[in-house]
């Protein structure tokens, strides 16, 4: 049997500060958000998508986007992102010192509509104006697709179709591209099929994977991508998170649970385990939660062994 043929380092950016915190609906103090961010930058995470640009109606938890960013810029030992909408939103980032823009777009036209109220073709088409803008400011920008391999409205979605909005993004000028499983639809199989296809087709592309362990499959379709051989890896603190526009869409695999998976693989991520395992306790407490998708707060890391019994064991 042959070893299994993966990448030896991962990257990983915590999304928590915003896909995590855009899915609570009590409002968490600005105080807290900047809390949080600084207990997972001790941990040795080195990217993070830190916020989200939208209208403060159209998501009201992330209304201190500038706020949030202005008093987190002395960490800079962390590359920050931050999700906008339209060319507003990305001045209202480059404004305050952001210098990686992510872009927002569906692979079905069902969640488009739902999601920015305009069909795939029409939303991208508009993004256009966020990417001029971009390039004259010297800001980098990345792409995204949602509901990449499965959308709750349209069921699983074509290869064919991701293929079309990639082609289309390279027009564009952007290199880099986040697949979102945002309703945890993907399995193994599918997203390394997909990422044989994508990765050929278009080879100067860089991948990124956006993983929701909606239906427990998110680890397993993250080892799939490994073996095509990305190594971007969104994940959330505690598994926080969920899409606002689908249905059914439970947080993101729990970045302490992607971290120790990983290390047990002997995949290299700079991440400090036992530290990003206390942040999510303590950001557990903190937004007054007492359940988790963690398996690290559920079980703790394979490391972690129980005490061995005393005595003889008797048999029969």
């Amino acid at each position: 049997m042959t070893d299994l043929q993966i990448p030896s380092k991962a990257v990983i950016c915590e999304v928590a500060p915003r896909d995590g915190f855009q899915a609570e609906h009590d409002w968490i103090p600005t105080e807290t958000k900047i809390e949080i961010i600084r207990k997972l930058a001790r941990t040795g995470i080195q990217s993070m998508e830190i916020t989200s640009f939208v209208h403060p109606k159209a998501i009201p938890q992330l209304k201190d986007a500038e706020e949030v960013v202005t008093r987190t810029q002395d960490l800079t030992n962390i590359k920050f992102r931050a999700l906008v909408p339209n060319a507003r939103g990305a001045q209202r980032a480059i404004d305050v010192g952001i210098k990686k823009l992510k872009l927002m777009l569906s692979a079905t036209d069902s969640h488009s509509l739902s999601n920015a109220n305009a069909t795939v073709e029409e939303a991208q088409n508009a993004l256009e104006p966020i990417i001029a803008l971009a390039e004259k400011h010297g800001v980098t920008v990345g792409g995204s697709i949602s509901v990449a391999f499965g959308c709750p409205y349209e069921g699983i979605v074509p290869v064919d179709r991701l293929a079309v909005i990639l082609d289309r993004y390279t027009k564009m000028g952007i290199h880099e591209v986040s697949l979102a499983d945002t309703t945890g639809m993907a399995n193994p199989r599918q997203v390394y099929s997909y990422l044989g296809r994508l990765t050929e087709q278009f080879p100067a592309m860089t991948f990124s994977m956006h993983l929701h362990n909606t239906r427990g499959m998110a680890f397993a379709n993250a080892v799939a991508a490994l073996q095509q051989g990305v190594i971007h890896f969104d994940s959330s603190i505690a598994g926080l998170g969920g899409c606002p526009y689908a249905p059914g869409a439970s947080g993101n695999i729990a970045s302490e649970d992607l971290v120790h998976g990983f290390e047990e693989m002997g995949i290299e991520t700079g991440i400090d385990l036992a530290k990003m395992i206390d942040a999510a306790k303590e950001v557990q407490q903190l937004l007054g939660k007492t359940d988790s998708s963690s398996y690290m707060l559920q079980a703790g890391p394979c490391s972690m062994l129980s005490p061995k019994p005393e005595g003889q064991v008797k048999l029969g």
